[in-house]
């Protein structure tokens, strides 16, 4: 993966060059769950825009994928769902979602994603700032990801 690219773009008018960052999506990293078969592709990070103002990534839960119940310390948490429906899995309450659906979760609210339908659920989630501290799993049962190939 190489890193940030740092093409500056003059603008017209005699104002000053604007910084502009491209990451093509062929070159982004792409990510596999080693606990079922979600995908993920890394939009913003460190490594792919050199900031940690946010992080981005777009997430696939494919039929019957859930995610271990977990939180985010320190950074609130968006979803804007993509395509498909998915439950969310806030506390004690489940919210279904659909495509156009937008969410936000508060720091440390203990969350988790699952697909009961028979179609891809599809989200691009957010953190804001990057989280700074690790993901804090609720039991032994957590996730990790592996490169895809």
């Amino acid at each position: 993966m190489s890193g940030p690219s740092n093409d500056c773009v003059a603008v017209p008018g005699g104002r000053l060059p604007v910084m502009v960052k491209l990451q093509k999506h062929s070159k982004l990293p792409r990510l596999h769950s080693t606990r079922d078969t979600r995908d993920r592709v890394d939009l913003v990070t460190a490594e792919t825009f050199g900031t940690t103002d946010l992080k981005a990534d777009r997430i696939t839960y494919h039929p019957g994928d859930t995610a271990a119940a977990h939180r985010h310390p320190d950074c609130k948490h968006f979803f804007f769902v993509l395509e498909g429906e998915g439950i969310l899995h806030a506390d004690d309450d489940e919210i279904k979602l659909a495509s156009g659906d937008v969410v936000m979760l508060d720091e440390d609210e203990v969350h988790w994603f699952e697909n009961r339908s028979d179609a891809d659920f599809e989200f691009i989630e957010l953190w804001v700032p990057a989280p700074p501290t690790p993901t804090v799993w609720i039991s032994d049962d957590h996730c990790t990801w592996a490169p895809s190939i």
